[in-house]
């Protein structure tokens, strides 16, 4: 029990560690790169959108 009670605490001791190492981005970084990402979703949703009509009108002169 003492040994599983030592390793606990050395494993939070070592994240706590770790922790402190990390560097996080500047909130401008931040807001950019999410501005980036919803930009690319909404291209790529409106090309799946824009490639769904182009099928749906092929399709239906194909069934005409």
């Amino acid at each position: 029990m003492n040994n599983t009670l030592n390793g606990i605490i050395a494993y939070l001791k070592s994240v706590k560690l770790e922790w402190a190492k990390i560097t996080w981005p500047e909130r401008k970084q931040v807001i950019a790169e999410t501005l980036a990402v919803i930009v690319i979703i909404f291209l790529f949703t409106v090309s799946v959108y824009l490639i769904d009509i182009i099928f749906k009108a092929v399709l239906g002169l194909i069934q005409q």
